[in-house]
């Protein structure tokens, strides 16, 4: 008889562009990506930690490049992915957040968080949409959200609404462009340790609310997210798109 095969987690022959990738989720990303056997570009705003971030991945064997890219210049954006196409697989990663009451929040604090996180992530992705469908190429789309698009959260209003939205844009590109051989989801992660949540982590009731929230009992760790950035890169995960991969340990679930 024949038995069924596994589709490949193999991205070999495959090129992928992530930002926010000189550190934490993104540089995590793009060493999955490599380690995959994909060509990697990695984009972020310091050209600095670019470059050591490239010759590490060189040293190692990876294939990759670097570019530094501010996404919230959105026709910077749509030029760099035109001069790196073909792109098969993006992950943004690019994403920021600023905590305070909701009777706090100021308009300013306002609009750089939403126009990083929603404003940003959508024209990047729609440029690359657009590359992919001028070639006739499929590809896979991913876009890093967050538990609290799923939930709210204290001090997080501004925060959970601009993730809800990624969540909202995903699914309608996602029916969009499934005609055309593009998945587009996107990873939710919980609190992952990082030098951006350092502060988070450094403060010891916070850990043991973050342990007592997360139903595996520990925070995630960079490594937590490196496997499902492959699993929606990869053919593995061919008839998925326009979800959310929940990487949370629980937290959505109680």
């Amino acid at each position: 008889m024949d038995l069924p095969v596994t589709p490949s987690f193999k991205l070999t022959g495959k090129r992928a562009l992530v930002t926010g990738a000189s550190s934490g989720i993104g540089l995590g990303a793009a060493v999955a990506l490599a380690e995959a056997g994909a060509e990697v570009v990695l984009a972020a705003r310091r050209a600095d930690k670019l470059d050591d971030c490239v010759a590490a991945f060189r040293d190692k064997g990876f294939s990759a490049s670097g570019v530094p890219l501010d996404i919230t210049d959105i026709e910077r954006t749509a030029a760099v992915v035109a001069e790196q196409t073909p792109i098969d697989i993006l992950v943004n990663s690019a994403g920021l957040a600023r905590h305070s009451a909701a009777v706090d929040t100021v308009e300013a604090d306002y609009d750089e968080v939403t126009n990083l996180n929603v404003k940003s992530a959508y024209f990047l992705t729609q440029a690359v949409a657009r590359q992919l469908v001028a070639e006739s190429r499929a590809g896979s789309l991913i876009n890093i959200s967050s538990q609290m698009a799923h939930v709210g959260g204290l001090d997080r209003a501004v925060y959970c609404a601009t993730k809800h939205a990624v969540e909202g844009f995903t699914k309608s590109m996602a029916i969009e462009l499934g005609p055309s051989g593009i998945r587009v989801n996107t990873i939710c992660p919980t609190f992952i340790r990082t030098p951006l949540t350092k502060q988070t982590f450094d403060d010891p009731e916070k850990v043991a609310w973050l342990e007592q929230k997360i139903k595996l009992g520990r925070v995630g760790e960079v490594e937590d997210i490196m496997g499902a950035v492959v699993f929606l890169a990869s053919d593995a995960s061919a008839l998925v798109t326009g979800t959310s991969l929940l990487v949370d340990g629980g937290w959505t679930a109680g």
